[in-house]
């Protein structure tokens, strides 16, 4: 398809408007940003998915460096004969590495001549950015969920998730901390011929045995379960419910688990689940590495929305998170069950 007359016109005057709020000649060329113009862009990929806002997202100035915890495993309250009682917090321990992250979201002449029929003034410009930020903060979490290496080239085909982007959360604490990552084979059977009976049990056991004890009762500890878990543990409740009670329970089954508040949240791998809360899943942005370019691409015949950076993750603490590994989670009676002694 061509690009249409009005389209074109349109793209005209968004990247007028681009050279125009980045105050550049030419903003179809790499161009670093930096101060006000950092912290807007940075706000517009937190406005764009409502989960990222949930999550500990910051600015740090190395490209490497140690996560800072505010004594989120200890108790702040007491006394001293004699004295104040005082409490100390520090450097946890856990680092942080970042890496050049490039991400590019594209518009096709057939997608803009489409937005270009809008009817609305202004809707083309909105649509294009929105597209932008939706694309460039949705990878960040997608990342951040299915990372577990840095690659030099890296192969969308095969790493669909950007598996070979980074390393996510799950696979900087299986590196670091592997203990709070259950990595054995499990099965999960409602008739109880496997390791845990529902999701509720699944849960209690990453709380019980891997969360740390000043933890556990944390109020805004959470759930994370993927949609695979999720729909099988819903089917078993709604074959098995018999009264008004019981449906309403498979209802709420995706707002809670092992009486935790629970959420299955975009990306997640669907065979996962996560104990942790979301202010310990943290993602950092290195200062003055951002660069932007705006430019059409007549041979490819499309837009492109350029960002790069340097980004990486990092979990607060690693005794705040517990996980399965989603590879050895299944369904169904263990196949291999042990034998009492």
């Amino acid at each position: 398809m061509q690009l249409t007359q009005t389209a074109r016109a349109l793209l005209e005057q968004y990247c007028a408007k681009q050279c125009e709020v980045f105050a550049r000649p030419n903003v179809s060329e790499q161009f670093s940003i930096s101060g006000p113009i950092e912290t807007a862009l940075k706000n517009k990929l937190m406005e764009s998915v409502d989960f990222l806002k949930l999550l500990t997202v910051e600015d740090v100035d190395q490209l490497t460096g140690q996560v800072i915890d505010v004594g989120t495993n200890k108790l702040h309250t007491g006394r001293k004969k004699g004295g104040r009682h005082t409490t100390t917090s520090g450097v946890s321990g856990n680092t942080f590495t970042l890496v050049e992250t490039d991400s590019c979201a594209v518009a096709s002449w057939d997608l803009l001549s489409v937005w270009a029929n809008s009817g609305k003034p202004g809707e083309f410009m909105k649509r294009l950015n929105e597209n932008a930020t939706l694309n460039f903060a949705q990878d960040m979490i997608r990342v951040g969920f299915n990372g577990i290496k840095t690659s030099e080239t890296t192969d969308p085909d095969t790493n669909p998730n950007g598996e070979d982007v980074n390393k996510g959360w799950q696979q900087v604490v299986k590196e670091k901390s592997p203990d709070q990552i259950i990595d054995v084979d499990v099965y999960l059977d409602p008739d109880g011929g496997g390791d845990y009976k529902n999701l509720d049990a699944m849960a209690s056991d990453l709380i019980n045995t891997k969360i740390h004890a000043a933890l556990r009762n944390d109020p805004s500890l959470i759930v994370l379960v993927g949609a695979d878990l999720l729909s099988f543990e819903q089917a078993r409740l709604y074959d098995a419910a018999t009264t008004p009670t019981e449906k309403k329970a498979a209802q709420q089954l995706p707002n809670s688990i092992a009486g935790r508040r629970a959420m299955s949240p975009p990306f997640f791998p669907g065979m996962r689940m996560t104990v942790t809360t979301l202010k310990n899943l943290h993602i950092y942005t290195q200062r003055n590495t951002r660069h932007r370019k705006s430019k059409h691409s007549e041979d490819r015949k499309q837009h492109e929305n350029s960002y790069l950076r340097n980004e990486g993750y990092a979990v607060g603490e690693h005794k705040g998170y517990a996980s399965f590994n989603e590879a050895k989670v299944h369904f169904g009676a263990n196949p291999t069950p042990a034998v009492a002694e």
